[in-house]
């Protein structure tokens, strides 16, 4: 996989952290740098966990689901990003407290869990996933840190447009990787 696809499908599992990380600066009103950062290290340290999770269950199964493979990641990532743009669109509160640990918590294994069926299809294309893991978990750190500083200047505006890309661009993904295994002899 190139590097530019790896930031690509980065940057599209970012979106749901951080679209969460601008409801926490919204909500959490940081006054300083460790609210950004501590919602950085949870956010992105699931980000970079999970794929490596996923793709250490996906290489026991890779035998049996080879010739189908390509189809398996296509299908889990158009779903994710389905997914993302379908939440984008659910209206619901999200006034909650993200300086307490068990809230944080929370939110990074629920921002996480399209990484985890990111790293299996990782393992369907036999690629390797540390490095994946943690240009993943980097760029979501970042984006997470900026979104708690973007929720706490600009509130809500942004928060839908960014998962519907985050989407867009797993979507886009998923469908490249299809292509490239059923147009390719």
């Amino acid at each position: 996989m190139d590097f530019l696809t790896l930031l690509l499908i980065s940057f599209g599992l970012a979106m749901d952290a951080f679209a969460v990380s601008v409801s926490c600066g919204i909500c959490g009103r940081p006054r300083h740098w460790r609210l950004p950062v501590r919602v950085g290290l949870y956010f992105g340290g699931f980000q970079a966990l999970m794929p490596v999770l996923g793709w250490l269950a996906g290489t026991r199964f890779r035998g049996l689901i080879a010739s189908v493979d390509h189809w398996v990641a296509f299908g889990l990532l158009a779903l994710i990003g389905l997914k993302m743009i379908h939440e984008s669109f659910t209206i619901g509160s999200k006034r909650f407290d993200p300086r307490k640990h068990r809230v944080l918590l929370t939110l990074a294994v629920a921002t996480s869990m399209d990484a985890l069926a990111v790293g299996l299809s990782f393992a369907l294309l036999d690629g390797g996933i540390f490095v994946p893991a943690l240009v993943i978990g980097a760029v979501t750190f970042c984006v997470s840190c900026l979104g708690v500083m973007i929720g706490d200047r600009v509130g809500t505006v942004f928060e839908k447009a960014a998962e519907i890309l985050g989407g867009l661009i797993l979507i886009g993904i998923g469908l490249k990787i299809l292509l490239e295994h059923t147009l390719t002899p």
